[in-house]
């Protein structure tokens, strides 16, 4: 990480860093909100939104897509990826290049070296009342890799704790456009969201949750 990376531009947007290779960059995305709530739209239509089923045996809040080389699936079975979607059979959806580049620039705003390209996405939809539970991302190969995780739609409150499910957390909130990036000595801090609300005047039906990741 480069503490000062900041210091020569004054347009960037100022990292919130939540530890010595964790950044949570405010607004990163929210020039191409639109545009990226469209790809989502056109990603899911060929590989919709699922609950898929824990290995407990229970069925998951959030509804779940992927996109990329990769895709995250759970059942019974057990969590790992796979490269085709199981309900289709078929290879998901190519991750965009609008996502490919906007993964490319958020880790350059956050100070992290360069790194391979994402060849896996996990797409999230929290309705109002979906929430997930602390738990680390520890199905991927190289965890130096960082994780870049933009948010879209209603707000959330999100947790961010250590490396022991134990541990304390702490509490940020997450708003439409937000980029939250960790790797290195942070990739396996437990983290979560609290059930995602609604605010009576909000007319956003749901929270989506793009996240790209080096699987294989």
């Amino acid at each position: 990480m480069t503490a000062d990376l900041f210091a020569d531009d004054p347009h960037a947007p100022k990292p919130l860093r939540l530890g010595e290779e964790a950044v949570l960059l405010r607004g990163f995305a929210l020039g191409e909100a639109d545009a990226l709530l469209a790809d989502i739209a056109a990603i899911t239509s060929r590989a919709p939104f699922r609950h898929m089923i824990t290995p407990g045996g229970k069925s998951m809040s959030v509804a779940t897509s992927s996109c990329g080389d990769l895709g995250w699936v759970s059942d019974l079975h057990g969590y790992r990826y796979a490269s085709a979607d199981p309900l289709s059979g078929q290879p998901w959806p190519k991750i965009p290049k609008r996502w490919l580049d906007l993964a490319e620039r958020a880790k350059q705003a956050a100070g992290f070296a360069a790194s391979s390209a994402p060849d896996a996405c996990l797409i999230n939809r929290y309705a109002p009342g979906a929430r997930l539970s602390l738990h680390q991302d520890r199905d991927e190969r190289d965890f130096g890799v960082p994780i870049i995780s933009v948010s879209l739609g209603l707000p959330a409150v999100f947790l961010w704790g250590g490396n022991r499910r134990a541990d304390p957390y702490r509490t940020m909130a997450l708003s439409h456009g937000d980029v939250l990036l960790w790797g290195g000595v942070d990739r396996l801090r437990f983290h979560g969201v609290r059930p995602v609300t609604q605010d009576a005047l909000d007319r956003r039906m749901y929270r989506f949750n793009i996240t790209m990741r080096k699987a294989a």
